[in-house]
């Protein structure tokens, strides 16, 4: 899809342990005081819900919207004080030196002592005391933190559990995130083939689809723009909603949305055995 102007009718890697970011960052081992950085506090706050939605993976289309530059993958180790970390480029276009010295400021700032990357322990004092930064994710209850610099957003998704990645740090350019997190809060149209609009549901619902054979299939939606939504997953999931509309006339199925679903968010357990 181009960058331009659109008609609202459509036409028929690599493991590191001491750095990220294209192997150009500064040791993560060598922390700062996690109090102050440059002479000024560093906010660190719980997620908002929309925002949740980005600490995973995105299309290519929404990764170019909200400005995904990629994202850093983390670990403590088997002692828990170990810091594995692993940088995965989104769009290398905008892994620039300026971003890449606020990203070290961030990691550098949460690895001081108390800090929310310290290690493990932690991290599990931090979570346990925020618990408005609970939410269900993709395999079960995570945390999601976010702190801000002039140029860039960093959206953490943590898990203290042993034996897994610790956290995951999704970074946008931020003005692009929250002009994209805006627009969304429209929600997204869905309309006959006639333009009437039928429903409407939020960024990430899902809806059910009705097939002539009365077989029913459930498919989460994201949005776009006014006219344009990702439905279900796949190469080929970018619709106007026209055609969306058209489609499911076309084949004799119908739609409607789900409803959503009260999420039950369990707390991760403290980890009791010695770490060594």
């Amino acid at each position: 899809m181009s960058d331009g102007k659109r008609s609202h009718r459509y036409q028929k890697g690599q493991r590191k342990t001491d750095g990220a970011v294209s192997g150009k960052m500064r040791d993560f081992e060598k922390p700062i005081n996690p109090r102050r950085q440059g002479g000024a506090m560093m906010e660190i706050r719980t997620l908002t819900q929309p925002e949740q939605k980005y600490t995973y993976s995105q299309s290519m289309q929404l990764t170019g919207q909200t400005g995904c530059i990629g994202y850093l993958r983390g670990d403590f180790g088997s002692s828990g004080s170990d810091f594995h970390n692993t940088w995965k480029d989104q769009r290398g276009q905008w892994n620039t030196d300026g971003f890449k010295a606020e990203l070290e400021k961030v990691i550098h700032t949460l690895r001081g002592d108390n800090g929310l990357l310290h290690n493990r322990h932690d991290m599990e004092a931090i979570v346990e005391g925020s618990p408005d930064a609970a939410f269900m994710g993709e395999c079960g209850t995570v945390y999601g933190f976010r702190v801000d610099t002039d140029q860039h957003a960093f959206l953490f998704r943590c898990d203290p559990a042993k034996g897994d990645h610790n956290f995951y740090c999704f970074c946008y350019v931020r003005r692009w995130l929250d002009q994209h997190m805006s627009n969304a809060e429209r929600g997204i149209s869905f309309i006959d083939s006639g333009y009437q609009e039928l429903f409407r549901i939020p960024d990430g619902g899902k809806i059910m689809i009705t097939n002539a054979l009365g077989e029913k299939t459930e498919r989460s939606c994201r949005y776009i723009d006014e006219y344009h939504v990702e439905i279900g997953k796949g190469w080929d999931n970018l619709y106007h909603i026209c055609q969306f509309a058209e489609i499911m006339e076309k084949n004799g199925a119908t739609y409607e949305p789900k409803p959503e679903e009260e999420p039950i968010v369990r707390k991760t357990a403290k980890h009791r055995e010695p770490e060594r």
